[in-house]
């Protein structure tokens, strides 16, 4: 099945403020705990993802190849493109001719990489030297919208 992924890019702007209300380590996974007026700071979204804001980029992601590593259809993603890729990362890459969003795994033994989905609807793409091949950039934050 041919994996289609479309990405919509937009520049990141850090030039401007958004600070949010800030819960810092007071909301439990676990067991509940007792209420507590927690909300004494702000965070500012941009300063926490953007770490270089001449390279980051936002895109929404149109698709359904990482749904089991939870990127999905409509989620937003920060891509940083001065990173240097790292075997597992998931990185935003140019193919012959299009662009796709997937695991990178280096297989050294076989001289070769691997873009790998996570739905097993779709089938790993083998990145040789005989590919247009470019890692455009690296995966740092995904977004989710949880009520749709």
């Amino acid at each position: 099945m041919k994996q289609q992924v479309k990405l919509h890019i937009y520049s990141a702007d850090p030039s401007t403020i958004v600070e949010l209300p800030f819960v810092d380590g007071g909301i439990k996974a676990g067991f509940p705990s007792p209420c507590q007026d927690y909300l004494t700071e702000s965070i500012d979204l941009n300063k926490e993802i953007i770490r270089h804001k001449e390279t980051t980029f936002l895109a929404r992601v149109s698709g359904n190849s990482l749904t089991e590593a939870g990127i999905c259809d409509g989620d937003i993603i920060v891509i940083d493109k001065s990173l240097e890729v790292k075997d597992g990362d998931f990185v935003v890459a140019y193919i012959d001719g299009e662009f796709t969003l997937k695991e990178f795994k280096m297989d050294r033994a076989n001289k070769c990489a691997w873009l790998i989905p996570h739905n097993e609807s779709y089938s790993p793409i083998k990145v040789t030297e005989d590919n247009d091949f470019l890692i455009w950039g690296v995966l740092t934050y995904t977004i989710k919208k949880l009520h749709r």
